[in-house]
């Protein structure tokens, strides 16, 4: 529920500050007083409309998904526009954006202002079915979601399937690709480091006749190894040192020239081609390590595309088994629908009746298995299709729909926002409207703008919008309430009679459940 609102610099209104309560909520005034400006005001506190007001503020007793949004629940959280060189939002003083904001919103509160269809889908009159159902058989709850469970499984099986069944089409296309591929990399056969160790080889190979003439040069130092012996020992100097180096340097140009000896078996030739294949590897694929996870993904490709027709088999027969349970628990939960089918109607015709409209038909066809069953709740008012109703008629039977969800609903509905929904009514029209929407209120906080009589004695909580040199609004106490519901009655000029029609009127609403 909205606990409190606040509104500061809006065209006619200077501020207001407003505490509401659970339950219906009545706004009346006169013409051109600012109710609309007030309700349109509330719902641009929660990103649902757009005025420009300097600061606009309401405290909410609603829950915020905190990962989706990246915002901290407080235990009432306060959304806020503030308005200066342009419009900011927040939510608990975090800044945020309207859409994330009208996002949150959403979940919570709805304004019946517009030729909203929802609540007309086939779907919306099937909860309502399903919910009468659960409120009398509590494990029917559980079947429709152990349905539902199943029909998610039997959708992604079927979706898997359909796509084996494409790549069976190009079954053969698929398979020589992967062949070819994997021919191309294992022709090569590249080791990881390869190209490393062949430009090392090409350029021994280009230098090689300069290091064998430089090794042959170089070994001409053993022959001075002797006298720098004799020069050590006479010097006393241990030569230790002196046959370690020169024994470290003999190995090193031995080994050197035995390598030059095995690069005499080496075509030049055939270094560069190697190079030239690891290279056009490393340019396709973008390294070795690279070609070889590819080619060895395609190998793994090969083997899926072998195993195809088993998976196939496999996942036909567990569609057909799922389907055949879906089949058997969506035929089930029709029968418990249609058991039920009479009985709601005749209670959503009562609340038209009360609502002074034509009664309603109310059938299940037969629809494609869904995760909802296999039925399609179809609504339709005698006579009239849903698109040519009037917007009064449009409302009224909405508000219809809605008091038969509440009868089942064990939690609360959120907030529900109309705007003069008892206009050009006549009064007893009006008493059915304010009836269906305080029955409502046991569910819903309820704010609605009213010129009749019927429906303002009916709220809960009632406020008064009046005009001087600006815009304000006030809590109205039960005399007061008598007064405002006289004025609606007489006008200006409020007589005897219509004060003790308005007190006879606010009487009887006490005792309206």
């Amino acid at each position: 529920m909205i606990e409190r609102f606040y509104l500061k610099e809006f065209l006619t209104f200077k501020e207001a500050d407003l505490e509401f309560h659970p339950g219906l909520v009545v706004f009346t005034g006169p013409s051109g007083s600012g109710k609309s400006i007030l309700m349109r005001s509330i719902l641009a506190s929660v990103g649902l409309d757009n005025v420009e007001a300097q600061v606009c503020e309401s405290s909410v007793a609603w829950d915020i998904d905190e990962e989706r949004y990246g915002l901290q629940n407080e235990p009432i959280n306060i959304f806020r526009h503030v308005k200066k060189e342009k419009t900011r939002y927040f939510i608990n003083n975090q800044s945020t954006s309207k859409s994330s904001m009208e996002s949150i919103s959403s979940d919570y509160l709805r304004h019946l202002s517009l030729k909203d269809y929802s609540d007309f889908e086939p779907s919306a009159i099937l909860k309502i079915i399903d919910e009468r159902i659960s409120m009398r058989t509590p494990q029917y709850a559980s079947i429709l979601e152990n349905h539902r469970t199943k029909f998610a499984e039997f959708k992604t099986l079927t979706d898997q399937l359909r796509s084996i069944e494409e790549k069976e089409k190009h079954l053969a296309e698929l398979k020589e690709f992967a062949l070819y591929e994997i021919g191309k990399i294992d022709a090569i056969k590249p080791r990881v480091g390869e190209d490393e160790e062949l430009n090392l080889i090409k350029k021994q190979l280009s230098k090689k006749e300069k290091i064998e003439t430089a090794i042959v040069q170089a070994q001409g130092i053993f022959s001075y190894e002797s006298h720098v012996s004799s020069v050590l020992g006479l010097l006393e100097v241990d030569s230790a040192f002196f046959d370690d180096t020169m024994n470290d340097l003999r190995s090193v140009l031995e080994s050197s020239l035995e390598r030059m000896e095995e690069l005499e078996e080496i075509s030049v030739e055939s270094v560069l081609d190697r190079i030239e294949q690891i290279s056009e590897l490393k340019r396709r694929y973008g390294s070795v390590e690279e070609a070889l996870a590819y080619r060895d993904q395609k190998a793994l490709e090969l083997d899926s595309y072998q195993t195809i027709e088993h998976s196939k088999s496999d996942l036909t027969k567990q569609i057909s088994a799922l389907k055949a349970s879906l089949d058997m628990g969506s035929t089930e939960i029709s029968l418990k629908r249609r058991a039920i089918l009479g009985e709601t109607l005749d209670k959503l015709n009562s609340y038209l009746g009360m609502l002074y409209l034509r009664e309603a038909s109310l059938e299940l066809e037969t629809c494609e298995l869904n995760g909802s069953g296999s039925d399609k709740a179809v609504l339709g008012l005698a006579g009239t299709k849903l698109d040519k109703l009037s917007s009064g008629e449009f409302n009224r039977l909405r508000l219809a729909l809605l008091a038969l969800g509440v009868e089942s609903m064990e939690n609360s509905g959120g907030v529900l926002m109309l705007d003069e929904i008892d206009a050009n009514l006549s009064g007893e029209e009006s008493m059915s409207v304010a009836r269906v929407l305080r029955h409502l209120s046991s569910r819903y906080q309820i704010f609605v703008i009213s010129h009749q009589p019927q429906l303002t004695s009916m709220g809960q909580q009632h406020f008064l919008i009046y005009k001087d040199d600006e815009s304000r609004v006030r809590e109205l106490n039960e005399a007061e309430r008598i007064e405002e519901i006289a004025r609606i009655i007489s006008g200006d000029a409020i007589s005897e009679e219509a004060r003790g029609f308005a007190r006879d009127l606010f009487e009887r609403s006490k005792g309206t459940v």
